[in-house]
């Protein structure tokens, strides 16, 4: 008969928790680039699209599914990168956030085979909360005084009568990514202003996330021009060796994984935990365990589409459903002649594309 039971205290906490919750997680850290990190904008040194998909825990009612599309475009003559991001993530079917950000970087070549890449980011934020979805005290208390259900509460959560809370803020972040033709390593902050989250009038600040990226590919093949392998430089072959460490408020998290690529498919093997940190509630004490990830992906030229599935490891256990992820990019490499398409490979960051 009820709707979801939520008292003051509760709502309080609760959104609380929701104002800050940490970030959406992502499997396919490298097929959501802009996301990752702002210095990212135009590393393709081509115009490319990409798109991600993620359902985690879907076997819960307390889900989170987010999707995320994004743009974005090298302009050679700037040694520059702009870009476009479009974050929306819903958590527990009715707290609801969409993310519209601008991004820019410019690339300094420091040698021959070492570049760095400093980005910025701006994004309007907007976040809303359906209170309708919820049954408060007051009208509990009604109803077992009187066996009338109220259709309204009068709980102060809900100003003014409004089962809609909605607020809007400005989100800025930074990065940069220093990089050669086998490795890089990067570090971003996003939410360097800390905006106010609250719904009710109180103070509810989202934490500074701070994130570490790093990876090193091994070529398994000979790709300089010259090495008479003709069609086989656009075959890649190689393992990469990637890592990416996030801290936001209290919580952190580390993932370690491995991608084997043999063009034109790509596996990867990834961990999300710290097993050498554990946590005690007033009962037990936990390992911090998350997930372990598998991927699989397939690229055609200037196409990539990849799939990956977490398998969820903490005392949570595989009844959440775990998370599957779907991401797809485009790279028009096509808008540019055969020199310039060369000249953008020597310089792209060779990190993976999922």
């Amino acid at each position: 008969m009820f709707k979801k039971i939520v008292s003051p205290l509760i709502l309080c906490m609760f959104c609380a928790f929701a104002s800050q919750a940490q970030d959406p997680q992502y499997s396919q850290f490298y097929a959501t680039p802009l996301y990752l990190n702002p210095a990212f904008a135009g590393s393709a040194m081509a115009p490319r699209v990409t798109f991600n998909y993620r359902n985690q825990w879907p076997s819960l009612n307390a889900n989170f599914v987010t999707t995320s599309l994004s743009a974005d475009y090298h302009i050679e003559k700037l040694n520059s990168g702009i870009g476009l991001i479009v974050n929306n993530d819903q958590q527990f079917s009715n707290l609801k956030t969409t993310e519209i950000g601008a991004l820019y970087a410019y690339r300094v070549q420091l040698s021959e085979n070492l570049s760095v890449n400093l980005g910025i980011q701006g994004s309007y934020v907007t976040r809303g909360i359906n209170f309708g979805d919820y049954t408060f005290a007051d009208q509990i208390e009604q109803y077992l005084a009187t066996g009338a259900y109220p259709a309204m509460t009068v709980d102060p959560i809900v100003q003014n009568g409004k089962l809609n809370a909605q607020i809007n803020y400005l989100d800025f972040s930074t990065g940069g990514i220093l990089y050669s033709d086998r490795f890089w390593f990067g570090a971003s902050v996003h939410h360097l202003n800390q905006p106010n989250q609250s719904f009710y009038n109180g103070e509810a600040r989202l934490p500074m996330k701070i994130g570490v990226q790093a990876g090193y590919r091994i070529g398994l093949a000979d790709y300089e021009i010259g090495n008479g392998l003709g069609d086989e430089i656009e075959k890649e072959k190689s393992v990469t060796l990637v890592a990416h460490y996030k801290k936001q408020g209290t919580a952190d998290q580390l993932d370690l994984g491995a991608y084997l690529t043999y063009s034109p498919l790509v596996l990867g093997l990834w961990y999300r935990g710290i097993p050498l940190q554990s946590y005690q509630t007033s009962t037990q004490k936990y390992i911090s365990n998350d997930a372990a990830i598998i991927l699989i992906g397939y690229r055609q030229d200037s196409f990539s589409i990849g799939y990956s599935y977490d398998l969820t490891v903490s005392t949570l256990g595989a009844a959440t459903g775990g998370a599957h992820e779907i991401s797809l990019s485009y790279t028009f490499a096509e808008l540019f002649d055969k020199k310039s398409r060369y000249r953008a490979r020597k310089a792209e960051i060779k990190c993976p594309k999922f």
